[in-house]
């Protein structure tokens, strides 16, 4: 099955780009594109893709609103798009909001072309791309900033770090491979599971826990000291995403 693709960037070139690597590939299409965020829900909503490629930054309405926007109007029976926020992270705060608006993972916007493509593979399968080297970055930011500083990003709730206390040995492993940045893939070959077994296991590791997605667990992760050198343990830059 291909897979439709929606562009959101306000540089024509980055577009043009962003489309020249997706479509080369024989199961990747791009369908439509825009130039800022308005663009992009409107596009959305009217093209039905299965997913968007959202730049973070563009004038008007930025991609962390467009991303709530699509989700959260999403008029069709069918389920929404996901969202792939592209970033270069250095500068964009925005994009732990992005996440928390709904965003199925990001990318920087230096990754190279097939780590693009593969990507939107995983956020189209229902799965988070965020690299393992990425995410620690994302945590280091995340737990640097100041309590409110990034809108949206709300502080863990009471309780949740004794709640780990509650899971059992094997939903730990999961938990911190999950925190790792490994995928459910790569999840499965660890521990000897089926992939729906992972599947099961991340889904109810994250309702006990009363996260909303794997970013929050990787967050939770570090915080409470259990993943002190997410750094170099794992490296799957081009290769698999959680």
């Amino acid at each position: 099955m291909t897979i439709r693709v929606l562009l959101a960037d306000d540089q024509e070139m980055v577009r043009a780009a962003l489309r020249a690597v997706i479509d080369r590939r024989d199961d990747l299409c791009v369908v439509g594109d825009a130039a800022d965020g308005e663009q992009a829900v409107a596009a959305a909503l009217r093209l039905r893709p299965d997913v968007v490629v959202m730049d973070v930054r563009m004038p008007g309405m930025t991609g962390v609103e467009a991303t709530r926007r699509v989700l959260a109007d999403w008029p069709h029976a069918d389920p929404p798009p996901r969202v792939l926020v592209l970033t270069t992270f250095d500068l964009d705060e925005y994009v732990h909001s992005a996440l928390r608006a709904g965003a199925g993972g990001f990318l920087l916007k230096n990754s190279p072309p097939d780590q693009l493509a593969h990507a939107i593979r995983v956020v189209a399968a229902g799965e988070a791309m965020l690299a393992p080297s990425v995410t620690h970055r994302l945590i280091s930011a995340f737990t640097a900033l100041p309590p409110g500083l990034v809108s949206g990003v709300a502080p863990p709730a009471p309780g949740r770090h004794a709640r780990i206390g509650s899971l059992t040995e094997r939903e730990l492993r999961v938990l911190i491979l999950v925190a790792r940045g490994l995928s459910n893939t790569q999840i499965a070959d660890a521990l000897g599971l089926t992939l729906a077994n992972v599947k099961s296991r991340v889904n109810r590791v994250l309702t006990r826990l009363g996260l909303e997605n794997r970013v929050q667990a990787a967050i939770l992760v570090h915080e409470a000291g259990l993943l002190p050198t997410v750094a170099g343990e794992v490296r799957a830059e081009g290769g698999e995403g959680p």
